[in-house]
């Protein structure tokens, strides 16, 4: 079971999940727990270490401290109050070593990636403390571990480190023994070179702890609680009667989560789907709620799309030359250039007469994109880029359209009645996602327009 930020916000939240798992403990369930940093920490720790880096004076990093310590010893004397002592000095010994690492980087005027990492690290390692402690407080036996003493070893990619495949073991002989007689709680979103050194997992890096922990210890399910009933339809801020989706392919969350839906990142899939073990989103705030079941079978009923999504903060970028017609080596310059300059490439399409190539990227990674084009420009390769920040990506998903035939057919004209314009269109050849982009003040308009066109906020039958 995973504990995402909202979930152990404070001392309500926190009760909320010792009651959880006390449940499910008492009913037999073999358990192991891993946590996020409670809601807002891993933001500030992320704003204090780029100002204290960048601060020509004293920075508050006393004052910053203080305040971290107040809201943690707060929650842990509401939740676990015999514990609060001991856990205190522990929790005491992490802040002091945070500010000697913010206090040596603003000596030094330097935040290094691996310093970075470390900082941001502490939410993890305050939040796991607290929790394991409340644990104890309600009879559950349970010690708190941080990512490297779990077994996760990642390579040095800091800030968003893969982990590696010697961890299995390592992780399965030192939780599972735990699981024994008791629930560990571990500390999402971190683990640490082979060398010791601390590195962090990236975006929702703690639901991918949490699968690389499920994996290890060949879980049956891995739970991932958040503050939503399941994976929907749709953005429920933009459509009102999204549903949640009781059951869905890996297949089909990676492409939805890839497209802007915030419930799953696609890496967080990954390790379950190589031991076909269910993903399972639920609600820690209605834990009634059956939820969404991510299974690796494709499961179909008679709805052919099962949920549509987008994001808004892309950018298109076309390109247009009649050199790059029918000369070998043109498609490789621009994505080598793109690659090198660690641009990500969300969407492409490519004209059939091969003068023309439109690109999405992130908003962040446009400047960067058209600098590194710009040198494939000057080989000769390409005469214009252009480009237009104002623009939103739309996915279409559903197992159910691959062999489907009229699908597309009835996307684009549910999408003309309604006057929406699309700037550009590609499908992957896997046939479970028709992307598109138009402009932005269309996004919205186009996402309920294919809501209602496929019924999706009715019940399967």
């Amino acid at each position: 079971m995973k504990f995402g930020g909202t979930s152990v916000g404070d001392d309500k939240c926190i009760g909320r999940v010792v009651s959880i798992i006390d449940h499910y403990y008492k009913t037999g369930s073999e358990i192991a727990v891993v946590v996020s940093a409670m809601s807002g920490v891993t933001d500030q720790l992320h704003a204090i270490a780029e100002e204290v880096e960048k601060s020509p004076d004293n920075p508050p990093i006393e004052s910053f401290i203080a305040s971290l310590r107040t809201k943690h010893k707060k929650i842990l004397d509401l939740v676990a109050k015999d514990e609060s002592e001991a856990v205190m000095n522990e929790i005491d010994i992490r802040l002091e070593n945070l500010k000697n690492i913010l206090t040596a980087v603003h000596n030094l005027r330097e935040l290094t990636p691996r310093s970075k990492d470390y900082i941001i690290s502490f939410g993890e390692r305050l939040s796991a403390q607290i929790v394991s402690a409340a644990l104890r407080q309600a009879g559950i036996s349970s010690v708190p571990l941080n990512g490297c003493e779990a077994g996760i070893i990642t390579n040095s990619n800091h800030g968003c480190a893969h982990v590696l495949p010697e961890s299995e073991p390592r992780i399965k002989s030192r939780v599972v023994p735990l699981m024994q007689d008791g629930v560990p709680v571990i500390m999402g979103y971190m683990g640490c070179t082979e060398q010791g050194i601390v590195t962090t997992l990236g975006r929702s890096g703690s639901d991918y702890s949490a699968a690389v922990v499920g994996a290890a210890i060949d879980a049956d399910e891995v739970w991932i609680w958040t503050d939503v009933d399941g994976i929907m339809t749709s953005d429920p801020r933009i459509i009102d009667d999204a549903r949640v989706i009781p059951a869905i392919s890996y297949l089909e969350a990676m492409e939805l989560s890839y497209f802007g839906a915030e419930v799953l990142h696609p890496r967080t899939i990954e390790p379950a789907m190589q031991k076909g073990i269910p993903v399972r989103v639920k609600n820690t705030f209605n834990p009634s709620a059956e939820g969404s079941c991510v299974l690796a079978d494709e499961h179909r009923d008679e709805r052919v799309v099962k949920a549509i999504t987008f994001i808004d903060k892309v950018s298109l970028i076309n390109l247009a030359g009649a050199q790059m017609f029918g000369r070998p080596g043109v498609a490789r310059s621009i994505f080598t250039a793109l690659a090198e300059s660690q641009v990500n490439v969300m969407m492409i399409s490519q004209g059939s007469s091969e003068s023309n190539i439109s690109l999405i990227v992130d908003d962040e990674h446009l400047n960067s994109a058209l600098k590194a084009l710009n040198h494939v420009q000057q080989s000769g390769y390409i005469r214009e880029v252009t480009f237009d920040r104002d623009v939103s990506a739309v996915a279409v998903v559903g197992v159910g359209m691959a062999g489907a035939p009229g699908i597309a057919g009835r996307v684009f004209t549910a999408l003309g009645r309604a006057n929406v314009n699309l700037m550009m269109i590609s499908q992957g050849s896997s046939e479970v996602n028709i992307s598109f982009v138009v402009k932005h003040e269309d996004g919205k308009k186009a996402l309920r327009v294919l809501h209602d066109e496929f019924r999706l906020s009715e019940d399967s039958q």
